[in-house]
């Protein structure tokens, strides 16, 4: 495996994209508290290594599915960030027009199938999209991020299972931060290791430690190229944790401040930018020039965000797909059918009639 380390461009690369997203959850949590957000958001600051690293083992045309704390993820695969602050602050120029918000943004162009609020939501979904590259046979790679908390969801065990049997090219990182919401893993799962769980799937199971990139990145690259092989999935475990709490209204009750400052100095940035001024890869002033360069892009995609035009009222447009059912459909039932969708709620006003609600 190249060692990120000893490579200028490389160790560059990567210090670039856990920086932007270090930088860009910042921007977005002091953003939150002078009230130019809506909504919630699940910060991943703390957790840069893991989705640096194990999106670097991946190619272009590979996809991911992501989780409702999946800013990292998203920046990782390749993301616009002036689209995605816009989606953030409701903007109609914003990846899903201002309608999904932190939780939802997806990028199919750059293999992102989607963020998804709901936990372990995003599982079976890149069980069915490795399905899909498997009976298309493209050779693409499907990888699916998740928590702690999900592995005890019932969606868990259902696509690991039916990966498995399949041989799916599919690759389960799990981003095991010890909470699951407040819950710690050490009361909600009776096993050491959460890649212990593999065995009873017969899949291949690895945990790394999620803070090291190059750890997250040799694990991934081994799983990818296993999948790519034809030899099925692996579920990867990084072990990480989340400085922040679950949420923005979480009071972080559960949890001592001394063992958050014990994880906050197994800083994953920190770790790499020494390690690379020990390989004598970069020099001081060449991390700084990276960190500049970051800060840079962050506040231009602050101003890109927030100078796109308000989210449309048109909120059926992106429920309804555009179809020529109606078409072939007599006028009377075109019209009926139209009634019925209109309903007569404040909603329904605000959405006008099903011709209107097209997305363009």
């Amino acid at each position: 495996m190249p060692k990120f380390a000893e490579a200028p461009e490389t160790a560059r690369r990567v210090l670039s994209t856990m920086w932007t997203v270090r930088r860009f959850e910042e921007a977005v949590d002091e953003m939150f508290a002078r009230g130019m957000l809506y909504g919630t958001m699940h910060l991943s600051i703390g957790q840069e290594a893991s989705a640096t690293g194990a999106c670097l083992a991946l190619s272009d045309t590979d996809v991911i599915t992501s989780t409702h704390r999946g800013h990292g993820h998203c920046i990782a695969k390749g993301a616009d960030l002036g689209r995605m602050m816009a989606e953030l602050l409701a903007r109609d120029s914003g990846y899903c027009r201002g309608r999904g918000g932190s939780m939802h943004i997806a990028d199919v162009s750059k293999g992102n199938l989607g963020a998804n609020g709901i936990v372990a939501g995003g599982i079976p979904i890149a069980a069915g999209a490795a399905l899909a590259q498997k009976m298309q046979g493209t050779g693409n790679v499907a990888m699916c991020f998740f928590g702690d908390g999900a592995t005890n969801e019932g969606a868990f065990h259902e696509a690991i299972n039916l990966a498995s049997i399949w041989d799916l090219p599919v690759v389960f990182v799990c981003e095991n931060n010890h909470y699951g919401m407040s819950m710690s893993i050490a009361e909600s799962a009776n096993v050491e290791r959460i890649a212990d769980r593999s065995a009873a799937y017969n899949i291949a199971g690895v945990t790394v430690d999620g803070n090291d990139v190059q750890a997250v990145y040799d694990a991934a690259t081994e799983a990818v190229e296993r999948a790519r092989a034809g030899q099925g999935p692996t579920l990867v475990e990084a072990v990480t944790y989340r400085w922040k709490g679950h949420s923005k209204s979480d009071q972080n009750l559960y949890r001592t401040r001394e063992e958050i400052e014990e994880w906050r100095a197994r800083d994953p940035i920190v770790a790499f930018e020494q390690a690379v001024l020990e390989a004598g890869t970069l020099t001081e002033d060449d991390l700084k020039a990276v960190r500049d360069e970051v800060r840079d892009a962050v506040r231009d995609a602050v101003r890109t965000g927030q100078a796109g035009p308000p989210s449309s009222a048109d909120l059926l447009g992106a429920v309804y797909a555009p179809s020529d059912v109606d078409d072939r459909s007599p006028a009377g039932e075109r019209e009926d059918a139209t009634i019925r969708t209109q309903g007569t709620g404040p909603v329904a006003a605000a959405a006008g009639t099903r011709e209107e609600a097209e997305a363009p």
